[in-house]
C-alpha cells in the first residue's frame, strides 16, 4: 500500500505567535483518518514569531524530537538542560514518568521554523533522559544519513522505539534509493523543495506513507530536505 499524505489536507492552527500545520491529530484538529501511524504520532511543523514560544508545560511517555529548519529554539527542561537548537541539530527528549519543558525563539527578529515529533515509546514508564546532536552538511547531502534509531549506530542518537530516522538534503536532480523490508512501515515527509517520490512529485509539506514495499526511490526535481521514517508496525 502507498498513500500521500498532501500538506494543504493537514490540520492549521494559526495562534498569531504560532503558524502550525499538523500531519496527524492534534489539539483542537481531530482527523479519525489520521490519528498516527504506526508508532509514529504527531509531525507539527511549527513556525513561531520573534520572541515567542511555548511556555513551561509537561508530557509523559512519549519520544519528543525536535528538528530546525529555520532560526535556533531554546530549549529548558526540569532536568536541567538548557540549550539552543539550530538547523542540522537533533534533539530528542524522552519524556518518560514525566518532565517539564518550554521551547522558545530567542531571536528578537527572525522567527523560527522546526518539525516537533512525538514518537510513542516501546514501553511507558521510562527515566526521562535528553540528547542533542548536530549533523553537518557533509553528512547530509545526497544520502540517507540515519540521525535516530532504537538501534543506534553511527552516531545517531537513541529512539527508545523500533525507528530508523533518516533525513536527507539533495541537489537538484540527485536520486536516491532507501531499501526496506515489507514487514516494515515507511513515512516520508519533505519538508522542503520539490522531490519525485516512486513516481509521484511531492512538495514541501507532503508526505508519503508504504505498508508493504521493499524499495522506495526519491529524485530531487528542485533542491529539497525529507526525512525518512523506517518503523515498526
Amino acid at each position: 500500500m502507498k498513500a500521500i499524505r498532501r500538506s494543504t489536507e493537514r490540520g492549521y492552527a494559526d495562534h498569531g505567535w504560532l503558524k502550525s500545520r499538523h500531519t496527524f491529530s492534534f489539539a483542537e484538529y481531530h482527523d479519525p483518518a489520521h490519528m498516527g501511524f504506526g508508532p509514529l504520532r504527531v509531525i507539527n511543523e511549527d513556525r513561531v514569531a520573534p520572541g515567542q514560544g511555548f511556555g513551561e508545560h509537561g508530557h509523559r511517555d512519549m519520544e519528543i524530537l525536535s528538528w530546525v529548519l529555520e532560526g535556533a529554539l531554546e530549549h529548558k527542561d526540569s532536568m536541567g538542560n538548557g540549550t539552543v537548537i539550530r538547523p542540522g541539530e537533533l534533539q530528542r527528549m524522552t519524556a518518560g514518568t514525566g518532565v517539564r519543558h518550554s521551547e522558545f525563539n530567542g531571536s528578537r527578529e527572525e522567527p523560527v521554523h522546526f518539525l516537533q515529533i512525538w514518537v510513542i515509546p516501546a514501553r511507558g514508564g521510562l527515566t526521562p533522559s535528553y540528547e542533542q546532536r548536530a549533523f553537518t552538511d557533509a553528512e547530509l547531502a545526497d544520502q540517507w544519513r540515519l540521525v535516530a534509531s532504537g538501534k543506534p549506530r553511527d552516531g545517531a542518537i537513541t529512539i527508545h522505539q523500533d525507528v530508523d530516522l533518516y533525513i536527507a538534503r539533495l541537489q537538484a536532480g540527485r536520486e536516491i534509493v532507501h531499501a526496506t523490508q515489507a514487514s516494515r512501515h515507511l513515512w516520508l515527509h519533505v519538508a522542503r523543495g520539490r522531490a519525485q517520490v516512486d513516481g509521484d512529485v511531492l512538495e514541501a509539506g507532503d508526505a508519503m506513507a508504504w505498508t508493504d514495499t521493499t524499495e522506495i526511490n526519491v529524485r530531487a526535481e528542485t533542491d529539497a530536505e525529507a526525512l525518512l521514517f523506517d518503523m515498526t508496525r
